[in-house]
């Protein structure tokens, strides 16, 4: 079994005030309010494991937000970061045209025999 160190988070005076602000209001989403409890819960003295019983998510994932805190500051340990856009390469064209090289006219459109071996209607 691999031990891993302590996970320490010791937010400011600002930090502290600005999570109890979004816990207390609640208008983030509820990835960003469930990262603040997470980082509240460590900055109170809580182990890992135990803030991810709390809130139920794996002791990993407190361990990545505590880290990701520690590293690189307090927004981006709540926020995501953005994700790469599709590329405008030829599904996207054929996806916004309705054509795809898969989805041939249908047999009937095409003057074969249906989906059990009728004949077109004649008209």
């Amino acid at each position: 079994m691999q031990s891993y160190h302590r996970v320490h988070v010791q937010l400011g005076k600002k930090d502290r005030k600005q999570i109890a602000g979004m816990l207390n209001k609640g208008r983030e989403s509820a990835r960003v309010l469930r990262r603040a409890s997470i980082l509240r819960q460590l900055d109170q003295g809580q182990r890992a494991a135990q803030v991810a019983d709390n809130v139920g998510v794996a002791p990993k994932t407190v361990r990545a937000i505590a880290r990701r805190c520690e590293e690189e500051g307090l927004e981006q340990a709540l926020y995501e970061k953005p994700r790469p856009r599709a590329s405008s390469g030829y599904w996207t064209r054929a996806r916004a045209s309705g054509s795809s090289p898969w989805c041939a006219a249908s047999p009937r459109k095409a003057g074969r025999a249906g989906a059990f071996g009728s004949s077109p209607r004649k008209r």
